[in-house]
């Protein structure tokens, strides 16, 4: 992640249902599916203001490091989320086994 990002708070937002980070006024998130234990990533968007600044890198770092930090297991299911785990095999740790598409991470 960019330096000029780690310090920008990711914020649950539980209403739309999206992990987010704002960055000088525009939006980066992840939209998610939360149950027991487990937390599906289903699409990662920024918006176009922010297309082609990390702000994509750095909202899927952040939402890893609240996923594991908070005890759930991740099911990748945005193909976004998906190629950085598999670019970064060390964030495989908290993806759910049972995920259909563990086997090709």
């Amino acid at each position: 992640m960019k330096p000029e990002f780690e310090n920008i708070p990711l914020v649950k937002n539980e209403e739309e249902q999206q992990f987010e980070i704002t960055i000088e006024g525009h939006k980066a998130f992840i939209v998610y599916k939360e149950q027991p234990h487990v937390i599906s990533l289903i699409h990662t968007e920024v918006e176009p203001e922010l297309e082609g600044k990390g702000a994509a890198t750095a909202v899927i770092e952040k939402t890893l490091a609240y996923i594991e930090d908070n005890n759930y297991k991740l099911i990748p299911l945005c193909p976004l989320v998906f190629a950085y785990i598999k670019r970064h095999p060390e964030w495989k740790r908290i993806v759910d086994e049972s995920f259909h598409g563990f086997k090709f991470l």
